[in-house]
C-alpha cells in the first residue's frame, strides 16, 4: 500500500493513465489551437509527439464538417462537461479516422477559455454500424425476393408436392424431389422475368427518347460479359460501323436490355469459340436509321422444330436445355416485346451443335441541325451568340469528351477552363470566376455529386453558380439523383451543339457577366494573401473575419521581432520554433507563399550553409511578413 501512494504522490499515474493511456487527450483553447497532446496521437493517427502542437484542431477535419465542430466548441463553451461528440480526424496517412470525444470546459473550475478533450477512437464501430446496416439491408432485400417467389407457377409443384404424400416408389420420389429443385431454383430468374413481362403487355412500359452513341453503350455492354467469357475460355468480341457515329434518338435503356439477353444467352449457351456483336447501318429513310446487331455465337445452337417457339414464354429448345442450363427462355419474349414495341423486328438462324445467329433491326431518329442551331451560327457570325465571352467550367475526365465539348464551346467564342476531376474544379472556382459549371458524373478522385454538395456549401458566389450534370446514364433515377445532388439542369451524353445551346441559354438563360476571368481578390494577390479561406469557415461571417485580422495584427508582429532578435543572436533552434509558430497564422489567411517560404527556412541545414546566407532568407521573409501586416492594419 505504501509503494502504491508513493507512486501517486509523484504523479507515476499521470504517466500511465494521461500520457501512455489508450484514449487521445487533446488540450485546445476555444478557437481549436491545440496547446498539448498525449503520445496516443502516434498509435492511432501516426503523428509524432508533439507534433500537432500549435496547429489548429479544426484543420485536421473533413471541409464539410469544419463549421459545424465549430458551432458545437461555441455551445459547450457553456457547460461544464459535454459527453460523446462524433468527427473525423486526419491522419498522418492523409485517410481519416472517426473519433468520439468527451469535453472538459476549463472555464468552469480553471477560468481558463479552452477544452480537455478525452478522444477515443470509434472507427471501428462505424464500421460495425454500417456493416449491420447492410445486414439489414440485404436481409430487407431477402424477404423481397421472398416474397416475390411464393407467385411462381404454382401448379407443377403443388401437383409434385400431392403426389408425394402418396405411396410411391423410392425411383419416382427421387423424380418428383428433383423436379420440385430445380423449379425453386430457377423460381428468382423466372419471377424477374414474369414482372418485366407484366409491365410491358399492361402498357405500363414507357420508351425514353433521348440521344445515344453506340460507341457509349457497347464497350460498357461488352464489360459485364467479358470475366464470364474468360473463364469459358471464349472470344467475346465487337464491331460497330464507322457509319453509325452517329447521334441516336430513342432507348437506350431498352436497347441494352435487349442486348443483356440476347450476349446473356450466348455466353450461357456457348462452350467454345466466340461470340461476335456486329453493328451496322443497315438503311436510312430520311430522318430515320434502321440499326442492325447481330450477335453471333457457336454455341450449342437451336434445332428447326424449335425456332418458331423459342420467343414464347416460358419456352426453350427442350426440357435438357432446362435441366442443364436453367433459365425458362422469357428473356426472349421479352427481347421481341421491346423490339416490336419499337417497330423493330428479331429474327433467328442456328444450326444445332454449330451456333446460332440473332438478328435485331430496330429504327432510330437521328438529331439533325435545327432551325435554332442555324440561328445559332448566323448569331456567331455576327458576333451576337450568347456564348460570346461566357466563362465555362468543363469538368470532365474523359480527354475526348473534354475536346468534344471544347470545341463546341470555341466556336460560340466562350471562355472556357477544364478540370479533370472534382478536386480540381473546387481549387479552380476558388481563385476563378464562372458563368456556368458543365459537370460530368462519373469522376475519379472526387465525382459530380460529390463535387456539386461542396460547392453548394462555398461562399455565396461561387454556391449559386449553376451547374449542368453531363452524364451517359439517362434514366429518370440518375436525373433525379443529380437533381438532389443540388445540379441544376441534366444533359445527356452524348450531346449536340444544339442541345447543350437549348439547355443553356432556353432552359437556364444564361448570360454572360462581363467579367474577366481573373483572381476574385486581385488586391489581396498583390498583397500575397488570401481572406477566401476565413470567408469559407466562417460562412462570410465579417464580424468573425475582422476578429481574426485583429488579433493577427495584435500577436504576430511581436514574434516577428523576436525572430529578428534570435536571428541576430544566431540562435537557430528558437527562431525554427518562432518561425513554426506563426506559420499556422499565415495559412489561415491564405499566404501560402509565406507558408511555403517557412518549410523552406525550416529545412536549411545550418550545418552546412553560412549564417549570413540563412539570415538573409530570413530576414527577407521578415520583411515580407511585415508588408501582410501593415496591409491587413489598413484593411482594419
Amino acid at each position: 500500500m505504501r509503494n502504491l501512494e508513493q507512486y501517486i504522490k509523484k504523479g507515476g499515474f499521470y504517466q500511465s493513465v494521461v500520457e501512455d493511456g489508450s484514449d487521445i487527450i487533446f488540450i485546445v483553447d476555444y478557437n481549436g489551437k491545440i496547446l498539448y497532446h498525449n503520445n496516443s496521437v502516434k498509435e492511432t493517427l501516426g503523428y509524432r509527439s508533439k507534433s500537432l502542437i500549435d496547429k489548429n484542431f479544426f484543420e485536421y477535419l473533413p471541409k464539410n464538417q469544419q463549421q459545424d465542430l465549430k458551432i458545437k466548441f461555441k455551445s459547450i463553451q457553456k457547460k461544464a462537461l459535454t459527453k460523446k461528440i462524433e468527427f473525423q480526424f486526419r491522419c498522418r496517412d492523409k485517410s481519416y479516422k472517426f473519433l468520439e470525444f468527451n469535453a472538459i470546459n476549463l472555464k468552469h473550475k480553471q477560468k481558463l477559455n479552452g477544452f480537455i478533450l478525452d478522444c477515443r477512437d470509434i472507427t471501428q464501430r462505424k464500421k460495425d454500424a454500417e456493416e449491420l446496416l447492410r445486414l439489414q439491408k440485404a436481409k430487407e432485400q431477402f424477404l423481397a425476393n421472398i416474397s416475390h417467389e411464393i407467385r411462381t407457377p404454382i401448379n407443377g409443384i403443388a401437383g409434385l408436392a400431392s403426389l408425394l404424400t402418396k405411396n410411391q416408389q423410392a425411383e419416382d420420389l427421387d423424380n418428383y424431389l428433383t423436379a420440385i429443385k430445380y423449379s425453386a431454383e430457377n423460381l428468382k430468374v423466372i419471377i424477374n422475368d414474369i414482372l418485366d413481362l407484366s409491365a410491358i403487355e399492361s402498357g405500363k412500359l414507357k420508351f425514353e427518347k433521348i440521344g445515344f452513341n453506340l460507341n457509349d453503350l457497347l464497350p460498357t455492354l461488352i464489360n459485364t460479359f467479358s470475366y464470364q467469357a474468360k473463364e469459358k475460355k471464349i472470344d467475346l468480341r465487337y464491331t460497330i460501323d464507322s457509319k453509325l457515329n452517329l447521334i441516336l434518338v430513342g432507348d437506350p435503356v431498352r436497347l441494352n436490355q435487349i442486348l443483356i439477353n440476347l450476349v446473356g444467352n450466348a455466353v450461357k449457351f456457348t462452350n467454345f469459340g466466340h461470340i461476335e456483336i456486329n453493328c451496322q447501318l443497315y438503311a436510312i429513310q430520311e430522318k430515320t436509321c434502321w440499326v442492325k446487331i447481330e450477335v453471333i455465337d457457336t454455341g450449342v445452337g437451336i434445332p428447326k422444330d424449335k425456332l418458331e417457339t423459342i420467343f414464347e414464354s416460358f419456352s426453350q429448345a427442350d426440357a435438357s436445355v432446362t435441366r442443364r442450363y436453367g433459365g425458362t427462355g422469357l428473356g426472349l419474349t421479352i427481347v421481341k416485346q421491346l423490339v416490336a414495341l419499337q417497330k423493330g423486328k428479331i429474327q433467328v438462324d442456328s444450326v444445332e451443335h454449330q451456333g446460332s445467329v440473332f438478328t435485331v433491326l430496330i429504327p432510330y431518329s437521328i438529331k439533325t441541325e435545327t432551325k435554332s442551331n442555324k440561328k445559332e451560327k448566323e448569331k456567331i457570325i455576327k458576333g451576337e451568340h450568347p456564348g460570346n465571352n461566357l466563362r465555362i467550367l468543363l469538368v470532365e475526365d474523359n480527354d475526348i469528351n473534354r475536346l468534344y465539348a471544347k470545341s463546341i464551346l470555341k466556336n460560340w467564342n466562350s471562355i472556357t477552363d477544364t478540370a479533370e476531376n472534382g478536386l480540381v474544379a473546387i481549387e479552380k472556382l476558388k481563385s476563378n470566376q464562372y458563368d456556368v459549371i458543365l459537370m460530368d458524373v462519373q469522376m475519379p478522385v472526387m465525382d459530380g455529386y460529390e463535387t456539386t454538395h461542396t460547392i453548394r456549401q462555398m461562399d455565396k458566389k461561387i454556391s449559386q453558380i449553376p451547374i449542368v450534370a453531363l452524364t451517359a446514364n439517362a434514366t429518370k433515377a440518375d436525373i433525379d439523383k443529380c437533381l438532389n445532388a443540388g445540379m441544376n439542369a441534366f444533359l445527356p451524353k452524348p450531346f449536340t451543339p444544339d442541345d447543350l445551346y437549348q439547355k443553356l441559354f432556353y432552359e437556364l438563360k444564361i448570360k454572360n457577366s462581363n467579367q474577366p476571368l481573373a483572381n476574385h481578390n486581385i488586391e489581396s494577390k498583390e498583397k500575397s494573401y488570401d481572406l477566401h479561406y476565413l470567408n469559407q469557415v466562417s460562412g462570410g461571417n465579417q464580424e468573425f473575419i475582422q476578429e481574426m485580422i485583429s488579433t493577427f495584427i495584435q500577436s504576430v508582429p511581436d514574434i516577428l521581432n523576436k525572430i529578428e532578435k534570435e536571428t541576430d543572436d544566431k540562435n537557430w533552434l528558437k527562431v525554427k520554433a518562432l518561425l513554426h509558430q506563426i506559420k499556422p497564422s499565415f495559412v489561415l489567411l491564405g499566404a501560402n507563399q509565406i507558408k511555403e517560404e517557412i518549410v523552406s527556412i525550416e529545412n536549411l541545414d545550418t550545418n552546412i550553409l553560412p549564417w549570413k546566407e540563412v539570415s538573409q532568407t530570413i530576414y527577407n521573409l521578415l520583411n515580407k511578413c511585415k508588408r501582410i501586416v501593415a496591409s491587413l492594419a489598413k484593411q482594419d
